[in-house]
């Protein structure tokens, strides 16, 4: 029985190595906290949504595989040629066979080669097809989503979602799948050969096998929750920063850079601690994996070498020192895969915990969606009805009761009213932003729903407050990918609306470079740059949300002249704090706790003394005492 010790001694080995892994598995889950650990997907689930996208690029994933085949069995053959070779060498009479032998592992080698670079170039070009495709349904998505949908995530949430996440996912197609059949076959090709070569010697490095398998099942465990946490800890950075980049200017002016600081420390402290827990798992299943290995070496060189110099079988079978090269390069071989897969498991819970993020936003069902029969809206003729509609943002706090109004074709209605009554969310609704809960909007006399979101949308032409400049040129911020326009009618859309003048004192005209977000360009300049972007798309129905807003007196003197131009194109919404703006609308609605409580003309709903009469007279005498407060500061003369 002493023969056995080595065998049993390193079985021993194994399961102490299995108590401590157990262990380090108590204190990890010991450490996990939160419900960002818990499981939302299962893996199989996961992967069937993955493969979805990899359905397509079969044939490469097929032509990969035959490739793979080739480096398969250079690894199941490489080890016999070489243990054949030992056993050449102790005969003087063999040199032109082992010359042979070693040309034919030379061969064997250099083809096995050849196909691993051909797969890597063409899994890489299918990997990154398949995560292109899933990157723009997964953009397609979040441009489906509605205005509070969007104001719920975080903006920088969703731009890692579409590009760290995603980035992750292309290891999966790229390397590991391939990689994780390619070792399954290396596998099962090294148990076969060393079952046909000395079954005795395999029973004994499959003893190991065991302790595998439960290193492995624990390992997948933990790494998964890791790299949850790796995954919530960085979309928490990648948003604060966001947002905090865009506000730097605000930060820097209430002199709050070192609480900002320390904010972020904290979220950079928990990145930390997630990685250094990821490592921690990783640490240990590798190391574990090579111990085994070194046990099964330790037990084949007592065993095998003891019945080499004692020149005696074991168990029945001859063991020869070419057996033992043979079985030695096979345990390696077969224990290599086995420790990849620790490196191959790291990738997978990578990608998976970004799949789960991922498909996470993509689950999400578009608040606003065209009807099975919705229909493309053709041409409109302006007429816009609201008929008994009542809307919340939270269920139960109605910010529109019951509001119905009608604004005829081509006709210009202003909305007036305090902050909060509902005058923006008229305008939203109008656009589908924004689905109610009672009531219709008609256009043309025809519920706005019965149409597609698409096609609807496409007759509106919007002028905000906060005019959103992307980086680019003038040129493209007014066209909007809009094709096959020529300059002069850009020009020609520019004067209309009186922006021809800031335009030409620009060096570059129209090419002129817009930096983030329009920095490079005053509130008024943006504006007239919105009104030359409607214009220009030709809109049926305009908006207008406070566009006369926070410019100066010079500036809006233009805009009012843009507007007066622009009435002439379709209908007109406006909504506006500043009432001598709109003294010429043709109807104008007072809202109040989000029901209207007046309508008519600037001169009727002056006569009737009401919360109009109230809220000009306010502004009128405001803007009196301004001009007191000038003339008295002017110098006297």
């Amino acid at each position: 029985m002493r023969e056995y010790f080595p065998l049993i001694a390193a079985g021993a080995a194994a399961g102490l190595l299995t108590l401590i892994f157990s262990a380090a598995w108590a204190v990890m889950r010991r450490r996990k906290a939160g419900p960002d650990f818990e499981r939302s997907m299962k893996d199989g689930e996961l992967i069937r949504r993955l493969m979805r996208y990899a359905r397509p690029e079969w044939k490469s994933f097929l032509l990969a595989l035959v490739i793979m085949l080739f480096s398969v069995a250079y690894d199941v053959i490489s080890p016999l040629l070489v243990g054949r070779i030992e056993e050449l060498l102790t005969d003087d009479f063999a040199m032109p066979r082992l010359l042979a032998m070693v040309a034919v592992y030379a061969g064997i080698l250099i083809v096995s080669l050849v196909c691993t670079y051909f797969q890597a170039i063409l899994l890489q070009k299918t990997g990154q097809r398949i995560v292109s495709h899933l990157r723009e349904d997964l953009f397609a998505h979040i441009e489906s989503l509605s205005h509070g949908q969007l104001s719920a995530i975080p903006v920088g949430k969703l731009v890692t979602r579409v590009t760290n996440d995603t980035n992750a996912i292309s290891m999966l197609f790229t390397n590991i799948v391939v990689n994780l059949v390619k070792n399954c076959l290396v596998i099962a090709g090294v148990l076969g050969a060393m079952l046909a070569l000395n079954y005795m010697l395999t029973l004994m490095v499959l003893c190991f096998v065991p302790f595998i398998v439960l290193f492995t099942v624990i390992f997948r465990q933990f790494s998964r929750q890791a790299y949850r946490r790796v995954k919530n800890a960085t979309t928490d950075l990648n948003t604060y920063l966001s947002e905090n980049l865009s506000g730097m200017k605000l930060i820097q002016v209430f002199n709050r850079e070192a609480r900002k600081k320390a904010e972020f420390d904290e979220k950079n402290d928990e990145l930390r601690r997630a990685k250094r827990q990821q490592i921690f798992v990783f640490s240990i299943f590798r190391p574990v994996v090579y111990m085994l290995y070194i046990s099964s070496v330790l037990c084949l060189l007592y065993l095998g070498g003891r019945g080499v110099i004692r020149e005696v079988s074991f168990l029945g079978q001859t063991v020869t020192g070419g057996v033992i090269v043979s079985f030695y390069m096979y345990i390696s071989k077969f224990f290599n895969p086995i420790q990849s897969l620790a490196e191959q498991f790291n990738w997978l819970q990578s990608a998976l915990a970004s799949a789960e993020k991922i498909f996470t936003v993509m689950d999400i069902p578009p608040e606003i969606a065209d009807a099975p029969d919705a229909v493309e809206l053709g041409e409109v003729r302006g007429e816009i009805e609201f008929r008994n509609v009542w809307f919340a943002y939270v269920p139960g706090e109605w910010v529109l009761k019951d509001v119905s109004f009608t604004v005829p074709a081509r006709s210009t209605a202003a909305f007036v009213g305090a902050t909060g009554s509902g005058k923006t969310t008229i305008l939203s609704l109008l656009c589908r932003n924004y689905e109610i809960q009672q009531g219709e909007i008609l256009l043309d006399g025809v519920d706005i729903r019965t149409y597609t979101v698409a096609s609807l949308r496409r007759r509106f032409g919007q002028m905000l407050q906060d005019v959103f400049l992307f980086a680019g040129t003038v040129r493209s911020n007014i066209l909007l990918g809009l094709e096959g326009v020529p300059d002069s009618e850009v020009l020609e859309a520019c004067r209309y609306v009186n922006a021809d003048r800031f335009l030409a004192r620009l060096p570059d005209g129209l090419d002129e470079e817009v930096r983030e977000r329009g920095n490079n360009f005053s509130a008024g300049q943006r504006q007239l740059l919105s009104f030359a972007r409607t214009v220009i798309h030709r809109p049926e129905i305009m908006i207008l949300d406070e566009a006369t807003a926070n410019i100066d007196t010079e500036t809006e003197l233009l805009i009012q002249n843009s507007l007066e131009k622009m009435r002439n194109i379709g209908t007109m919404l406006v909504v506006a704090h500043r009432l001598s703006t709109i003294q010429h609308a043709d109807v104008i609605f007072c809202l109040s706790h989000g029901e209207i409580v007046e309508r008519g003309t600037h001169a009727e709903l002056l006569k009737l003394r009401g919360r109009y009469y109230e809220l000009y007279t306010l502004q009128e005498h405001k803007q009196a005492l301004a001009r007191a407060a000038l003339d008295a500061a002017a110098p006297v003369r």
